[in-house]
């Protein structure tokens, strides 16, 4: 069974196996770092460093076993208001197949402070399934977007 909360909730009950929160203090940094470095497609080498900036200036969602091990990640780079761009979602290898993409996703796009989000992105080379089952889909605007990877 999977149960969500926020940041200012805990899990009450025994049977609950997963809980979502945006506590950044709950948050593996070791855990995080390992897989965006070595198991990611996306941030391959991405070091610990970066990880924490990133972490610090963004909205993160961590998924955790009832123990509070973590089980997965997701980050909202976002105004608050128009914009929100999602990244480095993942489910570490042992807990896949238990829903908790979709849970990470749902608890997200659902979140009190992101509700009001009107234009929300993401990348992603294999995910798109999950993406598409919270209204996502290919851009038909291509031509409009532009991106500039790397520092100056």
């Amino acid at each position: 069974m999977i149960k969500t909360i926020d940041s200012s909730n805990i899990p009450t009950s025994e049977e609950n196996s997963f809980f979502v929160s945006t506590d950044k203090s709950l948050l593996d940094i070791d855990l995080i770092t390992d897989f965006l470095r070595n198991k990611s497609y996306w941030a391959k080498g991405r070091n610990r460093e970066i990880v924490e900036r990133s972490i610090a200036h963004s909205m993160c969602f961590g998924v955790y076993t009832e123990k509070g091990q973590q089980a997965g990640f997701a980050r909202v780079v976002t105004d608050y208001a128009v914009f929100g761009w999602i990244m480095d979602v993942f489910v570490v290898p042992e807990y896949r197949k238990n829903g908790l993409g979709k849970l990470l996703l749902k608890n997200l796009m659902e979140h009190p402070e992101l509700k009001s989000i009107e234009k929300w992105g993401l990348k992603t080379l294999d995910a798109h399934l999950l993406y598409k089952k919270f209204g996502f889909r290919n851009t038909t605007q291509s031509e409009l977007i532009m991106e500039k990877i790397g520092a100056l």
